[in-house]
């Protein structure tokens, strides 16, 4: 699908709220003509605007993905890479708990330059949680 049909198929897929605002807004105004009741319009727009189109609205939204995996996507890969060698044996509890204070400090170092951000305090939480953890 090239050209013209594959443009309209896009904004039909994506731009549906306009289409639909559109459809209401014409049907509006033809509803009296068809019947000959002047009510109509105000009753149409007001059924298709404030009912139909944020009903469609919530049923057609995405659903949020699960917090199951926000662990996965706030790792931090140099936390990985530490956790690996002391797993493999590479390096002692020693020498990885001052690693890992040292990676903590850098971490620290650089969210301080983004006040407000909510990254900084997830970050930290989530090297304590692993400490604690490998620390068991």
């Amino acid at each position: 699908m090239t050209g013209l049909p594959a443009r309209i198929a896009w904004n039909l897929r994506h731009r549906w709220r306009r289409v639909f605002a559109l459809l209401v807004v014409g049907g509006g105004v033809a509803a009296p003509l068809a019947t000959g009741l002047w009510w109509t319009l105000p009753l149409v727009w007001f059924l298709g605007l404030f009912v139909a189109l944020p009903v469609l609205h919530t049923l057609t939204r995405p659903l949020p993905d699960r917090d199951d995996g926000d662990e996965e996507r706030d790792a931090d890969p140099a936390l990985d890479a530490l956790r690996e060698r002391y797993a493999r044996g590479e390096i002692d509890e020693r020498e990885f708990e001052r690693k890992l204070d040292r990676l903590l400090e850098t971490e620290d170092a650089e969210t301080v330059d983004r006040p407000g951000d909510g990254a900084a305090d997830r970050v930290r939480e989530g090297i304590r949680r692993e400490v604690e953890r490998i620390r068991e």
